[in-house]
């Protein structure tokens, strides 16, 4: 495809796209006023047209066409998997429908009801995803019948390219056609040649063959230690040629960690992330998380009065517990808790460590005798946890992350391997909790905050605060 087809098509898909969540908002009112009977169609249909509801729905297109810019949806994505473009286009849509939410809140739209967004929601996602489908299963024919093709040369033969040129083959609706290798013999020129592919020129004579021949990518394969010089030539005359030049970003071997283009001043870099890096998706949890900690503030006021006046009346000693804790990349901050054992007793923990009931650096007994009779009832129901609402507001802390860790704990830790949790905001729940608590030897436990951050995405944040309500609720693993 030409760059003129291109960026008509990309254009398109733009209109579409906008229309496609037009005409999901316009169904999802219909049928919300049909089916929920909260007034008439008819009424809805005879409802004026205003200016300013005009120049707010204006408003709401030009957030869901950045939304949908910034979720990536109309970059190349020929080499990624079906589940990754449809994850992606999925969380357009979620973010299409929280901006919808929040413009709901702000002007007092009426209309905008949990129904009413599960309707858009719910359409769109289906006219988004299926329309995608059809459009890549189109482009996949369109390119198996060889148009609409990249033309890519491979510089290098070893396995890896080896096992690139592989793929590509295997996957024609990718659109790719491999031009060949590029390299000079060295000890793996014998074993690259039993494997079928042919090498068309030698790196000497690379500039020669891009001047003559049609070459839409270069996909560099060199290894880096030894063939740096090479590879920054070959990448130098791609440049040259505004040919698009790929090389593997795993350049450290670094197997966790993501990496992403970044610029410093006007000097760009690559850099590895072992955290998650959804800049959009940060922002709406952070979103949320403010959202729900105030929320949650409010509305159990009365709730942390009582607990509050308890602590009080039952036990001398001030009602907040504050302790030093580990926070985001080892920043220390203070934690809020309701108290629950007797004034000084971290004073008392060293003549009890003989008695710890956990492996690891961690310290926990069931029954603990610094812990005060109200506090019982309080960590087992986990409301000592509560004013951890106010660490959330302030930044420390997240509604579902890695627990945070006292110091003395931290500095237990054996392994660097373990500390790799602190890369997030420490949270008030996550898969620690619903899977057993206390009950969960340390080791396991720090595998679940990786498997955390391996696996994040908020819908992976709601799954754990909704497991979290029936974990609280049976106390299992409390201590």
């Amino acid at each position: 495809m030409n760059v003129t087809n291109r960026r008509i098509l990309l254009a398109s898909l733009k209109v579409y796209d906008l229309a496609l969540l037009t005409i999901s908002y316009a169904m999802a009112t219909v049928l919300t006023f049909r089916v929920g009977g909260s007034a008439s169609f008819a009424h809805f249909l005879s409802i004026r047209v205003k200016l300013s509801n005009c120049l707010i729905f204006a408003g709401i297109l030009l957030a869901w066409h950045v939304i949908l810019l910034l979720c990536r949806l109309y970059e190349s994505k020929r080499l990624s998997t079906r589940k990754e473009k449809m994850v992606g286009e999925l969380k357009a849509i979620i973010f299409a429908t929280i901006c919808l939410l929040l413009v709901a809140i702000s002007f007092s739209i009426q209309m905008v009801t949990p129904s009413f967004l599960i309707l858009f929601w719910g359409i769109s996602s289906m006219g988004m995803v299926g329309s995608r489908f059809l459009l890549r299963g189109f482009l996949g024919h369109v390119r198996r019948k060889g148009r609409d093709l990249r033309h890519v040369l491979i510089v290098g033969t070893n396995s890896r390219a080896v096992a690139f040129a592989r793929r590509i083959a295997a996957t024609p609706e990718w659109g790719y056609n491999n031009l060949g290798f590029v390299d000079e013999d060295w000890a793996g020129s014998e074993r690259f040649k039993k494997s079928g592919f042919a090498m068309v020129t030698n790196r000497r004579r690379l500039a020669e063959f891009l001047r003559d021949n049609v070459v839409d990518e270069v996909a560099i394969y060199l290894p880096l230690r030894s063939c740096y010089e090479n590879a920054a030539q070959v990448a130098s005359l791609c440049e040259q040629h505004g040919i698009t030049v790929r090389c593997e970003s795993d350049i450290f071997g670094i197997h966790a960690a993501r990496t992403w283009r970044a610029d410093i001043d006007e000097e760009h870099v690559v850099a590895t992330l072992s955290a998650p890096h959804d800049g959009l998706s940060l922002v709406v949890k952070r979103v949320l998380d403010i959202a729900c900690a105030l929320t949650l503030l409010i509305l159990l006021s009365p709730l942390l009065a009582l607990v509050a006046l308890l602590i009080k009346v039952t036990s001398k000693g001030p009602v907040f517990f504050r302790q030093e804790r580990i926070g985001l990349n080892k920043r220390r901050f203070r934690i809020f808790k309701f108290r629950t054992m007797v004034p000084g007793a971290e004073r008392m923990l060293a003549s009890l460590e003989r008695f710890n009931e956990v492996s690891g650096p961690v310290f926990k007994i069931k029954k603990d005798p610094r812990i005060t009779p109200i506090g019982i009832w309080l960590r087992r129901a986990s409301v000592d946890e509560l004013p951890q609402l106010l660490n959330v507001l302030m930044g420390d802390m997240s509604l579902v992350g890695p627990r945070p860790l006292p110091v003395h704990d931290y500095q237990g830790f054996g392994k660097d391997w373990q500390r790799r949790r602190f890369c997030v905001r420490p949270g008030i729940t996550c898969l620690w909790q619903v899977q057993g608590r206390s009950s969960i030897g340390f080791e396991q436990w720090m595998k679940l905050d990786l498997q955390y951050l391996d696996q994040w995405s908020l819908w992976l944040d709601l799954k754990i605060l909704a497991r979290t309500i029936p974990a609280v609720l049976k106390g299992t693993g409390a201590a």
